[in-house]
């Protein structure tokens, strides 16, 4: 099997597993944490999404993968921003804590590659 091969094996996958989570959200109860978790569902996806995105970044050129970090920063600010409104001033699950982490590890990861490429 190719790289590229296993690369659109591995979104399939991971595209199978987020509708799954979408739908099982639907099975939530309808009080607040339950409704907080269901508008949660698209944000967790896209964190997601963005932290695995990142790590193909260095398989752009270098003016596409520079705006590929620009808009992983304006979609992890955005999906934060989203899971602070649906969770009000409770803090967040640790769970979310780390998925925004983690794509805010991939931008910097992702950002030294970059940078590196950018010096060599």
């Amino acid at each position: 099997m190719s790289e590229t091969d296993a690369s659109r094996l591995t979104w399939a996958v991971l595209l199978g597993r987020w509708v799954e989570f979408a739908q099982s959200a639907v099975a939530l109860p309808d009080d607040a944490d339950g409704r907080a978790w269901k508008r949660s569902v698209p944000a967790i996806i896209g964190l997601q999404a963005i932290a695995m995105a990142l790590r193909h970044a260095d398989e752009l050129p270098a003016d596409e993968r520079a705006l590929g970090i620009d808009r992983a920063r304006v979609g992890i600010e955005r999906h934060t921003a989203d899971l602070r409104q649906a969770f009000g001033d409770d803090a967040l699950h640790p769970m979310l804590s780390e998925l925004i982490l983690d794509a805010w590890s991939a931008v910097k990861q992702t950002q030294a590659i970059d940078d590196s490429h950018k010096s060599s």
